[in-house]
């Protein structure tokens, strides 16, 4: 499959980062060969816990069969959190590793749906000097985090958000707190719910970044419940968008596909799917990008 970014289309993007004025979107295929998949980890349960339907590698669906068979909601998450707990975050000197790469850029503004403390890391070691923010999407969160302070409140001492300063917005939660996760199906649907009916809920700074920056989708496939819920909840801010153009790096993998013609038709399907809101589709792994980007960033006159 062919990058589909123009020349026009890389020039614009690395001037935005030059500036600022990129915001990246990290998905669960930002961690690939460092975590395990969810569709793997969907495969195990379903074995072990007899999942009856056929979509027994649909994480978010078999999430909700545990949840409902075991009459215990955080006990997905709660075996998720002890999945992901001790494993070791990924080379960040490597030159294709997206974390390093996207640290290395000079951002005030990371967004993640991923659990995973990566891209704190990433900054930390580039002696960066990064925050964490949750979302508090439900009544447990904003439970537990009450009275914490949040790092998009001005404090005296407390340096802007910069890109020696920058902030990781985790949209679907974080490993430190299980109750966050937007793991099972009713999570997504809550988690969407939520959002819709409270603007409260996305920082003013979080929407900022949203709005007047150009967004930079990593790791996500069409197909993932975490991307369908992620551009559910964030069409109204494409309207909102005073940048008008966004980029959407898409991995048609194995088994989805299975002729190039259907490949053909798919890239095409994705394409005009996100064309009406000024995404360009670049087609390609996660690594494949990150590798493209350092190399063109480092090669021009921005990343001088």
């Amino acid at each position: 499959m062919e990058h589909t970014l123009t020349e026009e289309q890389w020039e614009v993007l690395l001037r935005r980062i030059k500036v600022g004025k990129c915001t990246p979107f990290l998905g669960a295929g930002a961690c690939y060969g460092t975590l395990p998949l969810g569709s793997d980890i969907a495969r195990e349960w379903s074995e072990k816990r007899h999942y009856p339907l056929k979509d027994f590698s649909d994480l978010a669906r078999v999430a909700q069969f545990l949840a409902v068979t075991t009459g215990d909601g955080m006990f997905p998450k709660e075996d998720i959190l002890e999945r992901l707990k001790d494993v070791p975050p990924p080379d960040f000197t490597n030159p294709d590793e997206p974390h390093g790469v996207l640290a290395d850029l000079p951002l005030p503004v990371y967004i993640t749906t991923n659990y995973d403390d990566f891209m704190m890391q990433a900054l930390k070691s580039r002696n960066k000097s990064p925050r964490q923010e949750l979302c508090h999407w439900n009544d447990d969160v904003k439970k537990l985090l009450k009275g914490k302070p949040s790092v998009f409140k001005k404090s005296s001492g407390i340096p802007d958000i910069d890109a020696d300063n920058p902030v990781v917005f985790h949209l679907h939660g974080h490993l430190g707190l299980a109750e966050s996760l937007v793991l099972t199906e009713d999570d997504y649907l809550d988690f969407l719910v939520s959002i819709s009916r409270n603007d409260d809920l996305i920082p003013p700074r979080i929407q900022e970044a949203m709005t007047g920056t150009t967004l930079l989708f990593l790791g996500y496939r069409l197909a993932d419940w975490d991307f369908r819920v992620l551009f559910r909840s964030m069409v109204n801010y494409l309207k909102k968008s005073t940048s008008r153009s966004h980029v959407s790096v898409q991995l048609i993998t194995i088994g989805d596909v299975s002729s190039p013609e259907e490949v053909e038709k798919a890239q095409k399907y994705l394409d005009r799917y996100f064309d009406k809101h000024e995404i360009h589709m670049y087609w390609g792994s996660c690594r494949d990008f990150a590798a493209e980007l350092r190399k063109r960033w480092e090669a021009s006159s921005y990343g001088q």
